[in-house]
């Protein structure tokens, strides 16, 4: 059996074709909406979040032969754990990463490696600020941006009622919050953006699957300045952006060389 954390749109066709490959396989998810939506492909799935003894415990117990970690790019504490846990229980750590995206160099587009940065950055900028980098790191943004008069403070997120709960804690308005679950065409994007009166816009750069492309680029066109939070660097050793290359990984780390 193969264990596949899921945290990308593409992560659920990669875990279909593993499954078609002939391999009986384990997904896990964060999220119960996430979790629908493979148990609707006919996947087996878990939910929720795992500590990398949690996660190794279980390898073991069911007998794990590989851990495909298909995890956001974003998501370090997934990384770390499924890596320590593969580590100690002795099987193969491969990693599924969609390739980045290359930007030209523009005047209004600003790449730094942090939220915290970002942040800072977006201070300098004021105006209409639109954030569409989750709940988590929320904070880091309403503790520098919110209550200066020059600027308005703009979060895009998952329509969940923990996020809703944590933007009332940190004192978000509700004029200011867009609960809405992507992806979004171009035409969504600049609506939203023309709507709010948005001048800077506030992304991380997960690549091209999860619509950041176009995220940036309408707001470029617009004239609008993009503060792009550029992927954290991971030693993942055994990295694929191919469906094919995880796919061959898998056979040989588990010897099955035909359906």
């Amino acid at each position: 059996m193969i264990f596949m954390l899921c945290g990308t749109s593409d992560a659920r066709e990669l875990a279909l074709q593993i499954r078609d490959m002939g391999f009986n396989i384990l997904t896990s998810v964060v999220t119960e909406s996430a979790a629908a939506s493979l148990s609707e492909a006919g996947l087996d799935v878990r939910t929720g979040r795992m500590t990398a003894d949690e996660m190794g415990a279980m390898i073991r117990e069911k007998g794990m032969q590989a851990v495909v970690d298909a995890s956001h790019p974003f998501a370090e504490e997934a990384h770390a754990n499924a890596m320590t846990a593969a580590r100690e229980s002795g099987v193969p750590y491969i990693r599924y990463e969609r390739t980045g995206l290359v930007y030209d160099n523009h005047p209004l587009l600003h790449i730094v490696p942090s939220y915290e940065e970002a942040a800072l950055i977006a201070k300098q900028l004021k105006g209409s600020v639109m954030l569409t980098t989750g709940s988590k790191t929320l904070g880091t943004f309403t503790k520098h941006l919110l209550g200066d008069p020059d600027i308005r403070l703009v979060a895009r997120m998952l329509p969940r009622l923990d996020n809703m709960e944590k933007c009332g804690e940190l004192g978000m308005e509700q004029k200011n919050i867009i609960a809405m679950q992507g992806p979004f065409s171009r035409e969504m994007n600049e609506a939203l953006y023309k709507h709010f009166a948005t001048t800077v816009m506030v992304t991380k750069e997960s690549g091209r699957t999860g619509a950041v492309d176009e995220k940036v680029q309408s707001a470029l066109d617009l004239g609008i300045h993009v503060i792009l939070i550029s992927r954290p660097e991971v030693e993942f050793g055994t990295v694929f952006d191919h469906f094919d290359g995880v796919i061959n990984a898998l056979r040989t780390a588990t010897g099955k060389t035909s359906i």
